[in-house]
């Protein structure tokens, strides 16, 4: 499996010799690739073989194994996204990318779990970002390279059709467990709140967590059937007394603080997986863990790929590694 930082002439042949690749990087290079079987998403912080590392002139390659014969790269709209699971090879996965702070991006954290073929069919990928500095100042692109397009809102999907002799598995590695705390509800699906039920009574919810004093690097965690899935905080809007989150909360859902984590680095290598790494064809984690854990220069594990604005395992999440492994039936 070849996952790596490489230059743009190295990805330039990789794609002249008809490899099927997942690149991640900044802008500037993906613009100037060749038409090819790969989709791309702009980003330039990643976990590379020395650790997390900021770049803007490599580019971080996930070359499929060869192996894999067929493809499929599909843009998608806002509103076609909603047949993505149906696009599905039977046997295989498909890897999504979706720029930050789209209407794409917006209504897919909302919608993925009311698609058909929700979690049975696998999807993983990842939300598009920027340099931090550059925040508000350019927009986060994704490409599709079979039409050499270039897209602001949208997707772009990766179908990939495995041999009959291989499947494939996605996992979910998350730092954070709901703490000990109170019982937090919300009265809508949104990625903003005002009002929320804490133990059953209902409170302002920005009121509530500068009264608590609540440390914002630690997420909202709800327990769905034993999966631990976050729910990051992006601000605590003071003069207009809301929430805002990087990802959904959801009506009735049950959620906690998380319970504090000592050391992220040590937390993360506690639960990277320590064999069979050559199965892992895919992985991405979050820039918030990125940010948070000061993991510039740091190794979490063998496991590598690009930090991103967000992660997809079926669904948006958030503060999480996700990654996808191929293996022998």
């Amino acid at each position: 499996m070849n996952k790596n930082m490489d230059s743009l002439n190295e990805v330039e042949a990789k794609i002249s010799q008809g490899k099927k690749l997942l690149l991640a990087g900044d802008e500037n290079l993906l613009k100037q690739l060749p038409e090819g079987q790969w989709i791309a998403g702009t980003i330039p912080y990643f976990m590379a073989d020395n650790g997390g590392l900021f770049s803007k002139d490599q580019l971080f390659i996930t070359e499929l194994p060869t192996y894999i014969k067929n493809v499929s790269i599909k843009h998608y709209t806002k509103d076609s996204l909603v047949n993505v699971n149906q696009d599905a090879y039977q046997n295989g996965f498909s890897v999504i990318i979706i720029p930050a702070s789209s209407s794409t991006h917006f209504s897919f954290a909302l919608n993925a779990a009311q698609y058909e073929g929700f979690a049975v069919n696998l999807l993983i990928g990842w939300i598009a970002g920027v340099d931090l500095n550059e925040l508000g100042k350019v927009t986060p692109k994704v490409f599709a390279g079979n039409a050499n397009e270039m897209i602001e809102d949208g997707a772009v999907v990766m179908h990939v059709e495995l041999p009959k002799n291989k499947y494939a598995e996605i996992n979910i590695l998350n730092l954070f467990k709901q703490g000990d705390g109170d019982t937090i509800t919300f009265p809508e699906d949104s990625f903003q709140a005002g009002e929320a039920m804490i133990n059953g009574a209902c409170r302002n919810f920005a009121d509530y967590l500068i009264e608590k004093n609540i440390d914002a690097k630690l997420p909202l965690v709800a327990d769905y059937c034993g999966a631990m899935i976050n729910t990051s905080f992006q601000e605590i809007d003071r003069a207009a007394k809301k929430v805002n989150f990087y990802a959904p909360v959801f009506k009735g859902i049950q959620y906690k603080l998380a319970a504090p984590v000592s050391d992220y680095v040590a937390g993360f290598n506690q639960l990277m997986p320590k064999n069979n790494l050559d199965s892992i064809t895919f992985s991405c984690n979050c820039i918030l863990n990125y940010l948070y854990s000061e993991l510039e220069g740091k190794k979490t594990g063998g496991v590598t790929g690009p930090i991103t604005f967000g992660e997809v395992a079926y669904q948006l999440l958030n503060q999480t590694m996700v990654y996808l492994t191929i293996q022998d039936i």
